[in-house]
C-alpha cells in the first residue's frame, strides 16, 4: 500500500497532523505535494538508485520529500540534526547524494562553509519552508509540476547511518524492491498491520526524531495503512500525555527513557491525562528496565509490545505484554522477521541458557555497509553468510524466547540512541592533554546510560586536571555532537591494555 490510494477515497483526512502548531497535511495535499516533488526529481535526473539527503528537524515537509522518493526508486538518507557540520557532510558525502535538502531552520549548518566545501558531489542544493544562501527554495521550483502521479513510480528505500566501532558513520544500504511503490512486499507495514493492528482508524503519536529509523519507517506504515500519524517536535513528558489525551491517540512508540520520564511526573499531574485511547504502545531501542516496564503495564494497562531490531533491518524479535509478564526481561521470540542464532565467537551455535553473539537467519543477504565490504563480512557468520549480527549478544531460554545480555563492542545507549565510543576516543585522543583514554557508559537513572571518559593527562596536563578537563571539554563540544560528549570526566593513572595493545575495557571499573 502506499498514501496515494487514500488520496482518492479519503482526500481531506489528515496523514499528518503536528502536534506543536496543529498544522495538517490531508492525504490530497500529501500525494500531489510528493508527486510534484516526484516529477521535480525526474527534472534533475535522477533515476531509479541515485541518492538524495535530507536534513531537517521534525517537519511536515518531510513526508512530501520522503514518499516523493519512495515513488522515484531513490534512495533517502535522512541525516541527524545534532551532528556537526563535519559529520553531517560526511554522510552526505559518502552517500553519493546528487541532491541535498534542508530545512531553513537549519539554514545556519546548510551555508555552513564546511558542510559546502566537503560535500563536493552534490549538484543540487534546495531548501523549503524559507530560505538558504546559495540554495532553491523547493517551493519555486515544484509549484509548476504536475500533481499527477508518474506513470512509472519504482519503491525507493530509506539509507540510513549508523556509526561502527571504527567511529565512522556507516550508511546501509537494503535491498532496492525490484516492484512499484503501490505494490505490496514492505515488511514493517505488514508488520504494522498485522502484530500492532494498525489501519485506517488508527492515530499514531511519534515523539521521536524522524531521522531515526524507528519513527520515520513506523510513520511512513502507518499513512501506507491510511492512518493518521501525530508528531512532536521534541519529546517532553506531559506534552505526551497531553497529545494522547487531546488528539485520542491509539498507537504509540517509545524508547525506555521517555517511560522513565513520565513515571517520574507527580503522581496528580500524570494521571490527570486520560490514556484510555491507547490500544498499543511500542517500545523498542534499547532494553527497558524491568520495574519501568512493570510500571507502564501497571499504569497504561497490557498494551505494550517490545520489539527487537535494528536500523539493519537484518531481523527482529516481538513480545506482547502478556508474554513479558510470563517472560520479564525478554525482547520476544524470532519469527516476526528472521530466525535466531546464538552463537560463540568461532561460530558454533549454542544451546538455550548459553550466551552468545545474536545472528538473524535470513533467506538472502538483507544489507550491506557502502563502501565497506570488510564491515559487511564481520556482521556475517563465518560459516552462514546469510546469519547476520550487528554485535549484540544474549540467549534464548527453552522456549526460543530472547534475552540481550551485553553489546559486543561497547555500545553506549543513551535514551535509545546508539552512541559508539570508539568516535569519541578518536577525537579526545589527539587531544595534547591526553597520553591515553576510554570511552564507557555508566548507569543513568534516566537515560540508562551516560558517558564518562576515562583520561590518563599527560604528566603536563596532570598538574591542572580542572583546566585540562575544561579544554576537554571545549574540544568534544567543537568536534562531537551534543548527545555524544562525555558527561563525566574521571582521571586515572594507568589504562588496562593487552600486550598487543588492544584496550581491556572489560577490567575497568568506575570509581
Amino acid at each position: 500500500m502506499y498514501p496515494g490510494v487514500y488520496a482518492a477515497t479519503t482526500p481531506t483526512k489528515p496523514a499528518v497532523i503536528m502536534a506543536p502548531t496543529g498544522e495538517t497535511v490531508t492525504y490530497e495535499e500529501l500525494e500531489h505535494r510528493s508527486a510534484q516533488i516526484a516529477h521535480y526529481f525526474r527534472s534533475l535526473g535522477l533515476r531509479r538508485g541515485d541518492h538524495i539527503a535530507l536534513v531537517s528537524t521534525n517537519e511536515a515537509r518531510i513526508f512530501d520529500i520522503y514518499w516523493a522518493a519512495m515513488r522515484s526508486g531513490l534512495f533517502i538518507t535522512v541525516v541527524n540534526t545534532h551532528l556537526t557540520a563535519a559529520e553531517v557532510a560526511y554522510i552526505v558525502d559518502d552517500c553519493n547524494a546528487d541532491l541535498l535538502i534542508v530545512s531553513a531552520s537549519l539554514a545556519d549548518l546548510a551555508t555552513d562553509e564546511r558542510l559546502i566545501r566537503e560535500t563536493p558531489r552534490v549538484r543540487h542544493r534546495v531548501v523549503f519552508g524559507g530560505t538558504a544562501t546559495g540554495h532553491t527554495p523547493l517551493d519555486e521550483v515544484v509549484c509548476g509540476m504536475p500533481t499527477t502521479a508518474p506513470a512509472d513510480q519504482p519503491r525507493g528505500a530509506d539509507m540510513l547511518y549508523s556509526s561502527g566501532t571504527t567511529g565512522r558513520p556507516k550508511g546501509i544500504v537494503p535491498i532496492l524492491p525490484d516492484r512499484q511503490v503501490h505494490e505490496p512486499g514492505d515488511t514493517l507495514t505488514a508488520l504494522a498491520a498485522g502484530r500492532w493492528a494498525i489501519d485506517a482508524d488508527s492515530v499514531y503519536l511519534s515523539p521521536a526524531p524522524l531521522y531515526h529509523a524507528a519513527p520515520l519507517r513506523t510513520c511512513a506504515a502507518v499513512q501506507a495503512l491510511g492512518g493518521t500519524v501525530v508528531v512532536m517536535d521534541r519529546f517532553d513528558a506531559e506534552t505526551a500525555l497531553r497529545n494522547i489525551q487531546d488528539y485520542k491517540i491509539t498507537h504509540s512508540q517509545w524508547v525506555p527513557t521517555m517511560f522513565v520520564r513520565m513515571l517520574k511526573l507527580p503522581n496528580e499531574m500524570r494521571l490527570s491525562y486520560d490514556v484510555s485511547s491507547m490500544q498499543v504502545a511500542i517500545h523498542a531501542a534499547a532494553p527497558c528496565p524491568i520495574q519501568v516496564k512493570q510500571s507502564m503495564i501497571d499504569w497504561w494497562g497490557p498494551i505494550l509490545v517490545e520489539y527487537y531490531s535494528s536500523t539493519e533491518m537484518n531481523g527482529m524479535t516481538l513480545i506482547t505484554s502478556e508474554e513479558w509478564l510470563r517472560k520479564p526481561g525478554s525482547v520476544g521470540r524470532d519469527g516476526v522477521l528472521g530466525i535466531v542464532h546464538i552463537c560463540a565467537d568461532d561460530g558454533t551455535e549454542l544451546p538455550p541458557g548459553q550466551n552468545g553473539v545474536v545472528y538473524f537467519e535470513r533467506d538472502e543477504l538483507p544489507f550491506n555497509y557502502h563502501n565497506d565490504p570488510d564491515k559487511t563480512r564481520k556482521a556475517q557468520h563465518p560459516h552462514h553468510p546469510n546469519w547476520t549480527t550487528t554485535g549484540d549478544m544474549g540467549y534464548l531460554d527453552e522456549d526460543r524466547y530472547l534475552y540481550l545480555t551485553d553489546r559486543q563492542s561497547f555500545m553506549i545507549i543513551s535514551g535509545g540512541v546508539n552512541i559508539y565510543p570508539q568516535e569519541i576516543e578518536n577525537c579526545l585522543t589527539m587531544h595534547p592533554g591526553v597520553l591515553d583514554i576510554a570511552v564507557i557508559g555508566e548507569p543513568h537513572p534516566e537515560m540508562g546510560e551516560s558517558v564518562v571518559a576515562l583520561v590518563q593527562p599527560t604528566p603536563e596536563a596532570s598538574r591542572d586536571l580542572e583546566g585540562t578537563e575544561v579544554a576537554l571539554r571545549e574540544h568534544a563540544q567543537e568536534h562531537l555532537a551534543g548527545y555524544k560528549r562525555p558527561r563525566r570526566y574521571a582521571f586515572v593513572e594507568q589504562l588496562p591494555r593487552t600486550p598487543t595493545g588492544k584496550l581491556a575495557k572489560h577490567r575497568i571499573t568506575l570509581a
